[in-house]
């Protein structure tokens, strides 16, 4: 029960903007995205589909993104060494939510980036994405370390990240194409 009080304790006010407005704006965004495109002569199921993996994309990684790039009060730091860092959070009292909470991070754009753009197989597809997801969480890490946030920099960090949007996309290959929607109809 203390992770649980733990998380809500540090992490509420991000939960529940997502959830109370978040959530119904990006319904909206998706809505009205779709509409758009459908007028522009895009299949239906296709506008549809990709509005909601671009909303999906942002609304799933946002609250994340905010989450780690809220200040601490810690000494914060720097640690370049691959897997160090890594050893480190595994053998503290809040491993599962450093490690799990990180995993997560790119997650959504992870399983959602194949769809949207309806990337080719996993072979050539995942490490994209886990570039993708690296690149992503290299500029989160450097403003880490340049913003007074009180947060440590760490290789394991992007590692973890990228790792993470890798299993998504794997996860979410039954959904990467559209039987309905051929490729060349819309970018």
């Amino acid at each position: 029960m203390d992770v649980v009080t733990s998380i809500a304790d540090r992490y509420g006010t991000v939960v529940g903007v997502t959830v109370l407005v978040g959530l119904p704006l990006g319904i909206l965004v998706a809505v009205l995205l779709a509409r758009r495109r459908i007028r522009r002569g895009w299949s239906p199921r296709w506008a549809r589909r990709s509005a909601a993996a671009e909303v999906g994309m942002a609304l799933g990684t946002a609250p994340w993104v905010w989450m780690i790039m809220t200040p601490t009060g810690g000494a914060g730091g720097i640690r370049l060494v691959p897997f160090g860092d890594l050893a480190a959070v595994l053998s503290g009292g809040d491993a599962v939510i450093q490690v799990v909470g990180n995993l997560l991070v790119f997650a959504a754009l992870g399983a959602l980036l194949p769809v949207r753009f309806r990337l080719g197989p996993p072979p050539l597809v995942v490490p994209l994405v886990f570039l993708i997801a690296a690149a992503c969480s290299s500029v989160l890490e450097i403003l880490q370390l340049l913003l007074p946030l009180g947060r440590v920099t760490s290789t394991d960090d992007v590692l973890v990240n990228a790792f993470g949007a890798a299993v998504a996309s794997l996860l979410s290959f039954a959904w990467w194409r559209s039987r309905s929607s051929p490729r060349a109809a819309h970018p």
